[in-house]
């Protein structure tokens, strides 16, 4: 079997004092080929986006993975990033490929997910499928603002930021007032989500990141498209381990076929 090679680029996205430059790799393939979103704090690294790769060079599926600003090997400051500046990039980056995609997102890149799809429909086109694992569509309102302390909220607003402990790294996750401010411009829930496609929701049952509730509301918010939801008892945020990744796999070979 020949393995397609894998190409190393970059592009520049924004103009003036908000360029950045964004790390892009891609494996070469056939359609519908697959496109990553990575989570808030992840990079085009990481387990599923690599397990990704791996299967593209296993069945010639072209593959697209990538790092948004501030993130793994992308130019621009973490501290700047918001909903609107990580979409910007991904259409951005989108607008590189070739043929039908399927759009596969994390967490945050759940989200960013559905507001591409979205995006894609309003320019006449639409993505081959979605497959999303543990979303977090509104996560800026519906996950993050709910969890803070009075003192955060105060921090918030005097400083600009807050800083939480995180599980994932040895470092505090910045949250800027940017982010949550911009991410008002963004929210999903409170009408229907069109995508114009299948989507495949993955859900770990144990996620104390994103509850399982928050898959089954974004359910409910798709109406007009065909809607797989499996939930994973046992599974945590990151859905990673070697079963999980199986199940990943798997979901995407069957969307490949639709």
């Amino acid at each position: 079997m020949t393995i397609s090679p894998l190409e190393s680029f970059r592009i520049p996205v924004g103009s003036g004092a908000a360029a950045r430059d964004i790390a892009v790799e891609r494996r070469g393939g056939k359609a519908p080929g697959i496109f990553w979103l990575g989570g808030f704090r992840s990079d085009m690294m990481g387990g599923k986006a690599m397990a990704l790769d791996a299967l593209g060079a296993e069945r010639g599926l072209a593959v697209t993975r990538f790092d948004y600003s501030g993130h793994g090997i992308s130019g621009g400051d973490f501290n700047d990033g918001t909903i609107s500046r990580w979409l910007e990039e991904a259409e951005a980056v989108l607008a590189t490929t070739s043929g039908a995609q399927i759009i596969v997102g994390s967490s945050m890149g759940g989200w960013l997910a559905l507001l591409l799809a979205r995006a894609l429909l309003a320019r006449g086109s639409q993505a081959h499928a979605i497959v999303l694992i543990a979303p977090a569509p509104d996560m800026t309102h519906d996950l993050m603002l709910p969890d803070f302390t009075p003192e955060e909220h105060e921090s918030l607003q005097n400083n600009g930021y807050v800083d939480q402990p995180s599980q994932y790294s040895d470092t505090p996750y910045r949250i800027t007032r940017a982010l949550i401010e911009d991410g008002a411009k963004h929210l999903l829930f409170g009408g229907v989500i069109e995508t114009g496609c299948p989507v495949t929701i993955l859900q770990g049952g144990a996620d104390p990141d994103v509850p399982p509730a928050h898959a089954i509301r974004l359910v409910t918010h798709i109406l007009h498209d065909p809607v797989t939801l499996t939930l994973i008892p046992d599974g945590d945020h990151r859905l990673s381990r070697g079963e999980d990744l199986a199940r990943l796999k798997d979901a995407v070979m069957r969307l490949v076929e639709w």
